[in-house]
């Protein structure tokens, strides 16, 4: 029988104006929030539909959000809470429904509503697949040593992108998510100008494992020499197993988040294709080694306010990279559904907990008509509602404040060549930042591509890109799109900008921390690029070894190079790790863990791995 909660409680959001918590329930759920300081109850409300929304995705799968506002709580506390669900006059409160959410002596989640942001946990790139730990584990063990300690309790944990791979997915994992699917009922679907007509073809009659970039949409392109060919639309070289419906992008979020699923599947008895059995099993094990960690990772998103932004893979590899990648992908019936089910799913699972209130009004209308009836044409609105949608950014006014960054659905496309990449943000959305920026004295910066990033490995994609090939070496980097680099830059030199800038990103697969300041000005603001990447996933080894040395060499501070890079005007001084090797690149996974002082600026910054932590150290000199 399956749980009263499949996934969840994720604690989204908590400030002084607002608390929000989400949880996927069988059906909706009716009863009571409660809060407590220590074994005084200070707030209790019934769960009812104007503090509560939810949307039913299939037939025992209804997503809530429980958003309480101006609620009165006390800040810098720990509280705890409670949520009880009455059905058939029988209670139920969460230590009872999932026992091994609460901590060791508690009976009860908790949370704290942070003023000033002290510290906190920053990741991206979780692959369920990869071999490494899943560093949410360390995350884990960091909250459950500081629990009652407000000070030392991490005030919040940055998802910066790939929360999920939607197009590198697991056989075993894929085999999984069709058991759910129908052990839930997820809405099924209808599919214009594919292999497949709907979606029961590709869950029950031909679920094409391994195979599925050959019902993957195809388009003409044109490559450098001018030579027209057939590409698939989808560039992952990994899209064996690319989730395709809404379905499946639903229940990929609900197994990398919840034990409760992986209780009522199995792992094996699937039947794949000729000569992928080994690679079957070799997947399976690194499949069941994430399954056992899936407890901790519930109780830690229970207990601590998290915010998420996406990434390319949360939808698919390249998502929007190029003016010409956007023409095909969404010009085609097929690749254009695919692309919209991952945004459904996000807004789902991730956007909407962290900024509820721009949901509201047309966007939830919209929704609830597909929720409503969810057929073709609803479907197909409502995808086209979420293409039209910009607001997908948003920020948290805590202190510093919080600023995290859409750089994938308002790209400033190239005007000289549509193959050319696209630049992260466009000029009114940069100028938007701008605004937001604007009479604060520190702010953290959540940008899922660094800003201020490898230089060795940028020249490498503009090769790449200047040879017609940018899908090929990945080239989405700040410094790739000239009008999107220089107003950017302007930004952080304008007079009235931050004088403190925490940089926080991910998505290379590697970690590193950059001091950067602007050259030949006294009063020039404190930048530091922070990059924690990937909580389970890394760069190839040991090739990371050899680039940092490469760099190093190439681009010191003082390098003639410099003067040929579009930051020429920054000084950027790379930091050294503390151990052996004294490397700037780090290519183990792992959850970067930041301490901030009163004036916003860094105190510590390391990465947490499963063996050891690593710190960068402060730069000693100049090199």
């Amino acid at each position: 029988m399956i749980s009263d909660i499949i996934a969840g409680p994720i604690l989204r959001k908590t400030t002084a104006e607002e608390l929000v918590i989400w949880w996927v329930s069988p059906q909706i759920c009716r009863g009571e929030f409660h809060c407590y300081q220590q074994n005084e109850l200070l707030l209790s409300l019934s769960l009812q539909d104007n503090n509560v929304k939810h949307f039913r995705c299939g037939a025992h799968a209804v997503v809530h959000l429980l958003h309480i506002k101006q609620h009165q709580l006390p800040t810098d506390s720990v509280l705890l809470y409670d949520l009880i669900f009455i059905q058939d006059e029988q209670k139920k409160n969460l230590a009872t429904i999932q026992p091994k959410l609460v901590y060791p002596n508690f009976d009860k989640p908790s949370f704290v509503i942070p003023t000033k942001i002290s510290n906190l946990l920053h990741g991206s790139c979780r692959n369920p697949h990869h071999f490494s730990e899943d560093s949410l584990l360390q995350a884990d063990n960091k909250l459950s040593e500081n629990l009652a300690d407000v000070a030392a309790r991490p005030s919040l944990l940055m998802f910066s992108g790939d929360q999920i791979y939607a197009d590198h997915v697991a056989g075993p994992m894929l085999y999984v998510i069709h058991q759910v699917i129908e052990l839930l009922g997820l809405n099924q679907e209808e599919f214009s100008q594919g292999h497949v007509k709907t979606s029961q073809e590709l869950h029950q009659q031909q679920p094409f494992y391994y195979q599925r970039e050959a019902i993957l949409p195809l388009s003409d392109m044109q490559n450098a020499w001018l030579q027209r060919r057939k590409n698939v639309i989808f560039t992952s070289s990994y899209a064996h197993n690319h989730l395709i419906s809404f379905a499946e992008m639903m229940a990929m979020y609900l197994l990398v988040w919840s034990p409760e699923l992986w209780q009522h599947v199995e792992l094996e008895g699937v039947t794949v294709p000729e000569g992928m059995q080994e690679l079957y099993q070799k997947e399976l094990k690194t499949i069941r080694d994430f399954k056992a960690g899936l407890y901790n990772v519930q109780r830690l998103l229970a207990h601590m306010p998290t915010y998420m932004i996406f990434d390319d893979h949360d939808v698919t590899d390249d998502w929007n990279l190029t003016a010409k990648w956007e023409q095909s992908a969404y010009g085609h019936p097929f690749s254009n559904r695919i692309i919209g089910n991952a945004l459904m799913a996000y807004w789902l699972c991730q956007g909407w907990g962290n900024n509820p209130e721009v949901f509201e009004g047309d966007f939830l209308q919209q929704a609830m008509s597909y929720e409503n009836t969810p057929k073709n044409p609803q479907h197909t609105e409502f995808i086209d509602h979420l293409y039209q949608f910009q607001q997908w950014h948003y920020h948290v006014d805590y202190s510093p404040k919080l600023i995290v960054l859409d750089s994938r659905t308002q790209r400033w496309r190239s005007e000289s060549r549509l193959t050319k990449p696209s630049g992260l943000m466009d000029w009114e959305s940069l100028c938007q930042l701008q605004q937001e920026l604007l009479g604060e004295s520190a702010v953290i910066l959540v940008s899922p591509a660094p800003i201020f990033g490898v230089k060795l490995i940028e020249a490498i994609q503009k090769v790449a890109t200047t040879l017609g090939q940018p899908l090929a070496v990945d080239a989405e980097n700040w410094m790739a799109h000239p009008g999107a680099a220089n107003t950017l830059l302007n930004i952080f030199r304008h007079p009235k900008t931050p004088q403190h800038f925490v940089i926080l990103s991910g998505d290379v697969h590697y970690s590193f921390v950059y001091d950067v300041e602007i050259r030949f000005r006294q009063s020039s603001p404190h930048i530091w690029q922070i990059t924690s990447s990937g909580i389970k996933n890394q760069f190839p080894m040991p090739f990371i070894g050899v680039l940092d040395n490469i760099n190093r060499w190439l681009y010191g501070v003082y390098s003639p190079l410099n003067l040929f890079t579009k930051r020429r005007r920054m000084r950027v001084k790379a930091r050294e790790t503390d151990q052996a090797n004294a490397r700037r690149l780090v290519d183990q996974s792992g959850i970067g863990y930041v301490e901030l002082s009163n004036d916003g600026s860094p105190s510590l910054i390391c990465d947490l791995h499963s063996n050891k932590v690593t710190t960068f150290e402060p730069p000693k000199h100049e090199d």
